[in-house]
């Protein structure tokens, strides 16, 4: 049931680092972080829809802790966008919230594969 629910989260949250990169680069004129969340953003869900093709428990486990690694990478873009004022509270509040929410997830299932 988790794997469902953060298939669903982890697409919605790349959703928002698109459009959040859209808004960085065009409102912004931020080129660079943008780059970065971006790719680190959407690869939470490329990774873990490669964990659910995946040949082997440890093949999943594998992609599930690649994602939460990018996961924590994005946690970080977010942190400096917010300190650097390219973000404001309120919308860093929000992405951060979700962020957060797909790291707690991918830990548990992360733990409970072995």
């Amino acid at each position: 049931m988790k794997e469902v629910i953060i298939k669903k989260k982890s697409f919605d949250f790349a959703v928002r680092m698109v459009k959040l990169s859209i808004f960085l680069r065009e409102k912004k004129k931020e080129y660079v972080i943008s780059k970065q969340v971006l790719r680190s953003g959407t690869s939470i869900g490329a990774n873990i829809e490669e964990a659910s093709g995946g040949v082997s428990k440890a093949d999943f486990r594998n992609k599930l802790s690649l994602a939460y690694k990018e996961a924590r990478e994005t946690h970080y873009w977010l942190r400096l966008l917010a300190a650097t004022s390219y973000i404001d509270k309120r919308l860093y509040n929000s992405i951060e919230n979700d962020c957060t929410e797909i790291l707690k997830i991918l830990y548990t299932i992360i733990k409970k594969t072995k």
